[in-house]
């Protein structure tokens, strides 16, 4: 019988079994290779996948095993090797489900999270969720996150997950603060953005076309502004978080 709190060891690590970081952590796409993903904040929760296969060679101290994280549902693999002091397991996790007007009060927090990260330096990171480095799923996910409010990892999920909002490319009347505005091709979402105001919106963007990290552009670029052109030449959407991610595993 596991002991609630224990620290995590490899016999422990069944599929199904629960477990808290109590340091933060990056996420990879496979069993093997550099490729990141996510990064996973002290704190936050996992439960190792039940199609893991349990590895009893002790001496494979480097491997790494599948998980879900429990706040949004993402699978990725962790490095085993670093969080065997630095892991509890858990009975039982729910998520916190805010109702639309919670969400609502909490979005100009929201808001001045992603400001106040913006002054930090940094540039852009895929994979980065945890700071001062951010993708733009990443940016969007935890400047939510930083208010309990759980969003899908990536930036198709997010648009899938959101509440669609009709306006007019010339109009922002109907975008309130803390909607998000989602870029891509007419096939798939591949950039997201959140929106402050004034036809502003905050995001992290790569060197190619964008800043190479958090900045804030228009959705009516003046001449100058490159960035905002090629944006808004990519807008696909817009969409607005009436709810809080319930932690199961998006497509």
């Amino acid at each position: 019988m596991t002991t609630l709190g224990a620290s995590i060891s490899r016999d422990l690590l069944l599929p199904g079994s629960l477990w808290q970081l109590k340091s933060s952590f990056n996420g990879y796409a496979r069993l093997s290779g550099n490729e990141l993903v996510t990064q996973v904040a002290r704190g936050r929760s996992f439960q190792v996948a039940l199609d893991q296969q349990p590895n009893n060679d002790k001496d494979q101290i480097s491997s790494r095993i599948k998980v879900r994280l429990l706040e949004d549902g993402y699978v990725c693999w962790l490095n085993t090797s670093e969080f065997f002091s630095k892991a509890c397991q858990r009975e039982n996790w729910e998520p916190l489900l805010l109702s639309k007007s919670k969400i609502k009060q909490r979005l100009p927090s929201v808001v001045k999270w992603v400001e106040e990260a913006s002054k930090q330096p940094n540039q852009y990171l895929w994979g980065g969720t945890l700071g001062p480095d951010f993708d733009c799923s990443g940016l969007v996910q935890s400047a939510f996150a930083s208010e309990d409010i759980w969003l899908p990892r990536d930036a198709y999920q997010q648009e899938r997950f959101c509440s669609f909002v009709s306006y007019e490319l010339d109009d922002c009347l109907p975008l309130q603060l803390g909607d998000l505005l989602f870029f891509g091709t007419s096939q798939r979402c591949d950039h997201v953005a959140i929106y402050i105001g004034d036809g502003r919106y905050f995001h992290s963007s790569g060197k190619a076309n964008g800043n190479n990290g958090i900045g804030s552009n228009r959705l009516f670029p003046s001449v100058e502004d490159s960035v905002s052109y090629y944006y808004r030449s990519r807008l696909r959407c817009v969409g607005r978080v009436a709810r809080c991610h319930d932690g199961t595993t998006l497509p």
